[in-house]
């Protein structure tokens, strides 16, 4: 089991307003599987990757990622293992546009004070078919094209896990079927754990484990692809 939630909420205040956003979720995902988390907008999915990649802080329960409870650690801990053992994709790319492709993908290898391994990098540019653009700038290339980068990005410290927030939002149809068939590459090649939060029923069913998620609660597991 890579990653483990147990009894999971997030409340926020808003005034005099509570909002549970995260509703004392229990859920594990295995090793090398392909998850995706559909659900509408306000049904607290994002929350939820949030606090599975250690980018928010829960209310209560826990996170476990392998057998450290990462809703436990202090910020420097946290950081070292948000750049080692996750990768981030995100709706939007957020590349820097005065660097390289190249100098972005290898950016978070550099900040957590790596060399980046050229044979890896070059094969995962190669398996997202981005090879012959990393000395073009991002604004360069295409929705698409800033995607794979990201997702490039992402892969580029051989994490354990990468977690998508809605990769296809900013995409048109035919570029979000082309980024769904890459994260199903990437999880058969490289037997990353991928976990993916989206509204849009082609992503959330490409997967091979499919949760829907309203008003914060998890409902129970269903067939993905």
């Amino acid at each position: 089991m890579i990653l483990k939630t147990e009894n999971l909420s997030k409340v926020y205040k808003v005034g005099d307003t509570t909002i549970t956003a995260v509703d004392n979720i229990n859920m594990e995902i295995k090793s090398g599987s392909y998850v995706s988390i559909m659900g509408a907008s306000g049904s607290g999915k994002s929350t939820l990757l949030h606090l599975l990649g250690g980018l928010d802080k829960p209310t209560s329960g826990k996170v476990f990622l392998g057998d450290n409870d990462i809703s436990q650690l202090n910020d420097r801990l946290l950081s070292k293992i948000r750049c080692n053992e996750i990768g981030f994709v995100f709706q939007k790319f957020y590349l820097i546009n005065e660097m390289t492709i190249r100098e972005n993908i290898i950016a978070p290898v550099l900040i957590a004070g790596n060399k980046p391994d050229e044979d890896y990098i070059d094969e995962i540019c190669s398996v997202l078919g981005i090879e012959d653009r990393l000395s073009h700038m991002p604004l360069q290339l295409s929705g698409g094209q800033q995607q794979r980068v990201a997702i490039a990005r992402a892969l580029a410290n051989n994490p354990k896990i990468i977690l998508c927030d809605e990769p296809t939002g900013n995409l048109d149809k035919q570029n979000s079927k082309e980024v769904v068939k890459l994260l199903s590459a990437i999880n058969d090649k490289y037997n990353k754990t991928i976990v993916v939060v989206t509204h849009d029923p082609y992503v959330g069913e490409s997967a091979s484990v499919l949760y829907h998620m309203e008003d914060g609660r998890l409902g129970a597991t269903v067939g993905g692809k």
